[in-house]
């Protein structure tokens, strides 16, 4: 099967590499982790350069399970990527890039690859769900994020 792929852009009123500085801060990932979703980070390691590494626990007990992920591809200003190494997906890979659009203002592009796991019968009655999942994870994420750029601004 060939992966799925989800981008969401978001303009955002500061410049990419102001953008690019939060999404750096140590407490960024918690910060874009909507509230009520099961999740926990339990080791945040080496920040968001190439190497760096997040292990988290995602769902509810007794269906709790680890999401390690290394970051690679960091461009300072510009872009890095998230890639599962283990966890819920067949494979996830997940870029942020960070665009200037003119004077005090950027794009920020999420997009992610993915493949769920069980192959045809993982699409078939896993897909839209997950799909629904993933749209309206970013959405509150674009949301905070927007949020507290203006709120510097």
């Amino acid at each position: 099967m060939r992966p799925q792929i989800f981008e969401r852009r978001l303009r955002l009123p500061a410049s990419a590499a102001q953008v690019f500085a939060w999404h750096e801060r140590p407490e960024c990932l918690r910060d874009l982790i909507p509230p009520g979703d099961p999740v926990r980070v339990l080791e945040a390691t080496g920040g968001i350069r190439d190497g760096a590494r997040v292990v988290l626990e995602i769902g509810i007990f007794p269906f709790r399970m680890k999401w390690i992920a290394l970051h690679s591809a960091y461009v300072a200003g510009h872009r890095f990527r998230d890639e599962q190494i283990s966890g819920p997906f067949r494979r996830w890979v997940h870029t942020h890039t960070f665009i200037d659009d003119g004077p005090g203002a950027s794009w920020l592009i999420d997009r992610v690859e993915y493949e769920l796991p069980f192959g045809l019968l993982g699409a078939l009655f896993g897909g839209w769900l997950a799909r629904q999942k993933i749209e309206a994870m970013f959405a509150w994420r674009h949301a905070k994020t927007l949020q507290a750029i203006a709120a510097k601004g």
